[in-house]
């Protein structure tokens, strides 16, 4: 079993920044694929930005340029640096951690731009 467990969010004026942190722990094979996803009221949950175990990334049009992913493989963590934040990046972002082919969630962490 794999635990992931997300940190970071919060409340952060528009064109303000923020970072997320996601640490995976437990019986860990190997994690081809890291990522963060978001979900807003209302909405369905959406890809963010994933990295792979080669260091390779892709990102949603919508925070390309904006939002950077990293991750560190030795530590199994993952973070998202967002700057210039929108209001429309009002969701709650959550980790997405791919050992032997099944997903593991964290459980959310509320971030929410609003002047």
């Amino acid at each position: 079993q794999v635990q992931v467990v997300e940190s970071g969010g919060g409340l952060v004026q528009p064109g303000g920044s923020l970072r997320l942190s996601c640490a995976a722990s437990g019986s860990i094979v190997s994690i081809p694929v890291m990522g963060w996803w978001r979900q807003a009221p209302g909405k369905q949950r959406e890809l963010v930005a994933n990295v792979f175990s080669g260091d390779s990334t892709n990102y949603a049009d919508s925070v390309k340029g904006r939002f950077t992913i990293s991750r560190d493989n030795a530590k199994n963590t993952v973070d998202l640096q967002m700057n210039s934040l929108k209001p429309e990046d009002t969701a709650v972002y959550y980790c997405l951690v791919v050992d032997l082919g099944r997903n593991y969630w964290g459980q959310g962490t509320q971030v929410s731009v609003s002047s």
